[in-house]
């Protein structure tokens, strides 16, 4: 019976310790818009995963393999020469007007995040006009314990959710806003 007590204390010290050695955890950025156009439109502005020149941040985009599953691309950011991510393609459905990717290799200096995906989706909203709905997963920069601050996961979550953003104004200056 002292064996179990002492086993049972012995425990109990040990497990807030366990809990606090775990790494990091998957963070969720899920960020949309309502625009003022038809879905079809909208769609077809950003529905080519081959072509993100919609979003301010991309100075240019080159890739192979169109819109199949395992096509690629890379985005060059700010100009020429600029930090570069590359990125598949894993879902394509145009009849749902969706995509979806993976980051393949990007800096965590250009972008604080590893293992991330996306998908990007255009509906039709009631009374008109198109949602687009930019929603992604990842885990910050460093993946061990005690992350420096450029690398923490508030750094990735405002990291993405900054890049979506922006991506969503462009869309909302070009189709208006929906009501």
């Amino acid at each position: 019976m002292r064996l179990i007590r002492f086993l049972s204390i012995m425990l109990l010290a040990v497990l807030p310790t366990l809990a606090l050695a775990h790494g990091p955890t998957r963070q969720k950025v899920t960020l949309g818009t309502d625009l003022a156009a038809a879905p079809a439109e909208v769609w077809a502005a950003i529905g080519d995963f081959q072509d993100m020149g919609w979003h301010p941040a991309i100075f240019a985009t080159t890739g192979a393999g169109g819109n199949t599953v395992d096509a690629t691309r890379v985005l060059t950011l700010g100009a020429e020469g600029g930090p570069v991510i590359n990125e598949i393609l894993y879902k394509y459905d145009a009849a749902k007007m969706s995509y979806s990717y993976r980051i393949t290799e990007v800096d965590v200096a250009v972008l604080p995040v590893t293992n991330y995906s996306s998908t990007i989706t255009v509906t039709a909203r009631d009374g008109g006009g198109a949602h687009v709905e930019w929603r992604g997963a990842f885990y910050r920069g460093f993946p061990n314990n005690d992350p420096p601050e450029a690398l923490n996961d508030d750094a990735a979550i405002a990291a993405v959710s900054g890049v979506y953003q922006a991506g969503l104004d462009a869309l909302t200056a070009r189709f208006g806003a929906g009501q």
